[in-house]
């Protein structure tokens, strides 16, 4: 038997999968030749997802925790038990310090509407009780506030339509290892390739032309460009008269951005901007693909606000193949509302930001958080300030549930875990932030030992509190519809998938000057923000791996294999300046924390910039990961993170 499935991870190409079942059991797993963009094909590390769901380490049946909080030591228990505790605290907890006291922490680990982020499962249980809201923060907020700013929608173009590109700049982005989807469309477009990034990564490897600027320094050069097309004559003014508001202001703002200042701001050669802005000048249809690493700083919402004007003076936003693509999350028309149904909410409530849990945990009061759901996450794995995170998570006076697959870092500090389905059992949909279609995924197998799909446990959960409100205890096919009004769900759920039509990008008129951005306290024009983290040293990247996604795969053995040893690559001259030799032992380290690594000696990357990857356990690295380097500190707009805002040392050790 066949059955359609999709990939859940965080990753834009959201696969159409289909799953090989014989006698109940998943034997295989390949992408769905149907699909436009899966067209048959997994990534290295969800060829491996079906040796995931069999993996004798995977959580089975819930779990008390009976040793010290990080211990990882847990006795079975039974689901009454474990439901029956769980309602005696959420009760006790709600009686002393109200129900904004209790904290659902939700994460990447998948993105589904039914079962993951996208629709937050048991919100509406949460929303009854009148629990704090959360807000996803850690990904890609900071740049989607910025291209709303500038286009109204954060949407942006087709990804199918750079195969019409003429020249394509890979901005911040590496999609050979994060959505290699795309890469098809680039192929098929024969379009002259650059790669805009502080490391030289698989992706710039195969580009045309590579430009390395500092890290944070985005804006900059996308304003240096500009300077360079607008000196040249080059801009479209009737698609500017026609299609944006504000081009006079804007214009003197970017014949501020000599060639020469944003060498010197940049790190990047005078002739090397100067030839990328002819080009872009004199080259239709230009796109531009820019993902989440490069607004993970301190002006990282700016950076896409810039970015995005760059296709308004040249005009490419009304040429097929030109544009900007960031995110194609902005064009789905689903009715999340019904979904989640805020309308249950007793009375207004705060909201707490994923990426200032530390923060939250050990300063947050009136009320304290004392109850914290993680679901989907793995929040010592991935968030900021993992030393913060740790000494939160091990309050004895904090009741944690974590629905888990696998004993993560998190599960260590859980007081019951519950253990959760994986993607080939249960229903879910899903719509990727890396094309324009709508995925089902139908349940293809039993799930093993005692796990419950993520709504099925708030539906269980409800019914231990006591509460009467209908909504609780919909289906998942119920739910199913609600969120899918407009489209024709038999139609999804029989082909796989459903191709949903954009909206218009611009949104109206593109906005080179922004009164809603000055009114949120942000400046009237599109500009270039500086990084800002105060430390000396080197400016660390930890960059998606090959091998893990997020940290979903940290525990995975061939993954872990293949990945090898935690590596910190330096450039020769930074690591002659240190007295460090190629596979070295270090130490990098801030006065946030410390982890270590093996010396990788190589012009990848520039001068003054180190990089590493993302994605391990603190438990398999001696205790640390990259995130005990990193600051709960927030990016410019939307809260987000500042992952790679970061300044560290590497030492010997």
């Amino acid at each position: 038997m066949k059955v359609l499935g999709a990939c859940p991870l965080d990753c834009p190409d959201a696969c159409s999968w289909v799953v090989t079942v014989q006698d109940g059991v998943a034997t295989g797993l390949r992408g769905n030749k149907e699909h436009p963009v899966t067209r048959g094909a997994l990534c290295v590390k969800v060829n491996r997802y079906l040796e995931q769901v069999d993996s004798p380490d995977r959580l089975r049946y819930p779990l008390r925790r009976v040793g010290p909080k990080g211990s990882g030591r847990f006795e079975r228990i039974g689901w009454d038990t474990a439901l029956d505790e769980i309602a005696t605290r959420l009760t006790d907890i709600i009686d002393e310090f109200g129900a904004e006291a209790i904290w659902p922490f939700h994460g990447t680990g998948s993105l589904g509407y039914l079962q993951g982020l996208e629709g937050y499962p048991g919100r509406r249980m949460f929303n009854v009780l009148g629990a704090s809201h959360h807000a996803a923060t850690i990904c890609s907020v900071a740049g989607s506030a910025g291209l709303n700013y500038t286009l109204g929608t954060s949407g942006g173009m087709d990804p199918e339509d750079f195969a019409k590109s003429k020249l394509i700049l890979l901005w911040g982005t590496n999609p050979l290892t994060s959505g290699h989807h795309l890469w098809k469309f680039v192929q098929d477009s024969g379009a002259h390739l650059v790669a805009i990034d502080p490391v030289r990564t698989k992706t710039a490897e195969r580009c045309d032309e590579h430009l390395a600027p500092l890290p944070g320094t985005d804006a900059a050069l996308a304003l240096g460009l500009l300077h360079v097309v607008v000196s040249m004559g080059a801009e479209d003014t009737e698609f500017i008269a026609e299609h944006t508001e504000g081009w006079p202001e804007f214009r003197e703002h970017v014949m501020e951005f000599t060639p020469d200042r944003v060498a010197a701001i940049t790190g990047l050669e005078r002739e090397q901007i100067v030839a990328l802005g002819e080009r872009i000048a004199r080259t239709r249809p230009t796109a531009i693909r820019a993902s989440q690493g490069m607004q993970r700083h301190a002006g990282g919402g700016m950076a896409l606000r810039v970015l995005g004007c760059l296709p308004g003076v040249t005009g490419d936003w009304a040429i097929p193949g030109g544009g900007l693509h960031y995110s194609t999350s902005g064009h789905f028309d689903l009715d999340l509302p019904a979904l989640v149904r805020d309308d249950l909410l007793p009375h207004p409530v705060r909201t707490l930001s994923m990426t200032r849990l530390g923060e939250a945990l050990l300063e947050v009061a009136d009320p304290p958080v004392r109850a914290l759901f993680v679901i989907g996450a793995n929040p010592v794995g991935s968030n900021p300030d993992q030393r913060r995170v740790i000494e939160g998570l091990s309050r004895e006076d904090l009741f944690t549930v974590v629905l888990e697959h696998f004993a993560t870092d998190t599960v260590d500090y859980a007081d019951i875990v519950l253990p959760a389905t994986m993607q080939p059992e249960h229903l879910d949909v899903i719509a990727g932030y890396g094309h324009l279609y709508l995925v089902w995924n139908e349940p293809a197998v039993e799930a093993p030992g005692e796990c419950l799909s993520t709504t099925e446990t708030f539906r269980r959960l409800s019914r231990r509190l006591g509460l009467t409100e209908p909504a609780l205890y919909e289906s998942d096919e119920e739910l199913a519809r609600q969120l899918l009004k407009g489209h024709d769900l038999d139609r999804l759920r029989a082909d796989g998938f459903l191709k949903v039509r954009p909206g218009p990008v611009p949104a109206g008129k593109l906005q080179f000057v922004s009164p809603r951005a000055q009114f949120a306290g942000h400046d009237l024009l599109p500009t270039y923000t500086p990084p800002a983290d105060p430390g000396d040293g080197l400016v660390l990247i930890s960059a998606a791996s090959h091998h893990f996604l997020n940290t979903t795969f940290g525990a995975n053995p061939e993954l872990r294999r293949r990945a090898g040893e935690n590596r910190i690559t330096l450039h020769p001259d930074d690591a002659a300046a240190r007295g460090i030799v190629d596979g070295a032992p270090v130490s990098v380290v801030n006065g946030r924390g410390s982890f270590e690594a093996i010396a990788e000696v190589s012009d990848r990357v520039r001068p003054g910039v180190a990089g590493t990857t993302k994605g391990r356990w603190a438990k398999n690295s001696g205790g640390a990961t990259v995130n005990a380097t990193i600051a709960e500190r927030d990016a410019d707009y939307g809260g987000g993170a500042v992952f790679h805002d970061n300044r560290v040392e590497v030492v010997p050790r």
